[in-house]
Formats: C-alpha cells, sequence, structure tokens
C-alpha cells in the first residue's frame, strides 16, 4: 500500500494514477493517523512553500511525517515534497520546513538569463544513487530549488544556468524536484522501484 498525503496542494490523483498503472495500490488521506501507521508514504505538491507548511500543520501532518523519515521508512517527496524537507525555504519570506534534511531551498537567479519558473524537460545527472536502466529526462515546473548543506544527500542535479539538486536519497528517503508521474517511462521507473524497495 502507498499512501499519498493530502494537504490540499499537488496533483494527487495523477499520481495515484500512476502507482495503479504500476499494480500497485495507492491511497490518498490527510488523516494523520493513517500516515502514521503507513508503511510507504508520498509526499507529492504544487504550490508555496509557506502555504504548504501552514497546511500540513492544519492537517496535524507534520510531527508523523517528520516520525516516518526518521524511523527511515520509504519515503518518496516529489516536487514541493522534496523542498519541504529541508530546514527552511526562503519564498515569499523566511519559512521553516519539516527540517528533516540540512540546507535551504533558494529561488532560481533569473540574472543567469533563464526564465523562472524552470518549466518542461530537462536532463538528469545522476550520481552514485542513479537508478538502473533509468531514463535521463524528466519533467519539471519550480522557481525554486534546494540547497543541500550536505553534499552527501544529492542523488542527482540538472543544469538549468548552473548546476542544481534535482533529487535527494539517504537511506530509504528518495525525493525528486522533477515529476516522475508526468516523465513517462523514466519517472514510472523510479516509481516501480519505490514500491519495490524493502
Amino acid at each position: 500500500m502507498v499512501t499519498i498525503v493530502d494537504y490540499g496542494s499537488g496533483n494527487l490523483r495523477s499520481v495515484q494514477k500512476a502507482f495503479e498503472r504500476l499494480g500497485a495500490e495507492a491511497r490518498i488521506t490527510d488523516d494523520p493517523e493513517v500516515v502514521a501507521k503507513a508503511g510507504r508514504v508520498v509526499l507529492p505538491g504544487v504550490g508555496s512553500f509557506g502555504d504548504a507548511m501552514r497546511a500540513l500543520h492544519a492537517r496535524g501532518l507534520v510531527e508523523p511525517l517528520v516520525a516516518h523519515v526518521r524511523a527511515d521508512k520509504p519515503f518518496f517527496g516529489i516536487c514541493m515534497g522534496l523542498q519541504l524537507l529541508f530546514e527552511t525555504g526562503l519564498e515569499g519570506g523566511r519559512h521553516e520546513g519539516l527540517g528533516v534534511l540540512p540546507g535551504e531551498v533558494v529561488r532560481f537567479d533569473a540574472s543567469s538569463g533563464m526564465k523562472v519558473p524552470h518549466m518542461g524537460w530537462n536532463t538528469v545527472a545522476w550520481r552514485d544513487a542513479r537508478p538502473a536502466d533509468a531514463g535521463d529526462w524528466y519533467y519539471f515546473v519550480h522557481s525554486y530549488h534546494a540547497r543541500p548543506a550536505d553534499e552527501s544527500l544529492l542523488a542527482a542535479v540538472t543544469d538549468y544556468g548552473g548546476e542544481f539538486c534535482s533529487a535527494v536519497s539517504r537511506g530509504r528517503l528518495f525525493a525528486t524536484q522533477f515529476h516522475p508521474e508526468k516523465s513517462q517511462s523514466a519517472g514510472l521507473e523510479l516509481l516501480a522501484r519505490f514500491i519495490g524497495r524493502d
């Protein structure tokens, strides 16, 4: 069973459908008790960092999410679900994140001449955590990106006016800045590996 966390933001149904295409049972919930008991948790999301954290607090979801990650249970973060793992987000002010990974979330530098938001297909350069047989092209939609304080967290980087963190990995935690549910076979392979992990 895959538990997809609903905090009022994100393309939840498309994430659920992606898992169902892989033959997995996937439920969407905003119940903190269900999240606390879940074996595999997916935290998707779009929107702003501050709004997302307020929504998680309002629904009582912060504590079970943090406990799940700290217990090293299987966790997959998507887009905002990656960013929220960090200590601080700088979108529209300074906001406290879930704080399970060291670092901050910053806006792309528009002075580089690149359009913000970063939207569309881009390549991903995997580091040691490269999934075997995974494709290199994935779909992105974001204006902010994580800046991990610990380089060992970096699972992949992408070039957009300079390299940025496009995936992180630690233990059974894996999170992507791109949307695997919109990334065709390459994205589905990542989700398949998640449901196949112990």
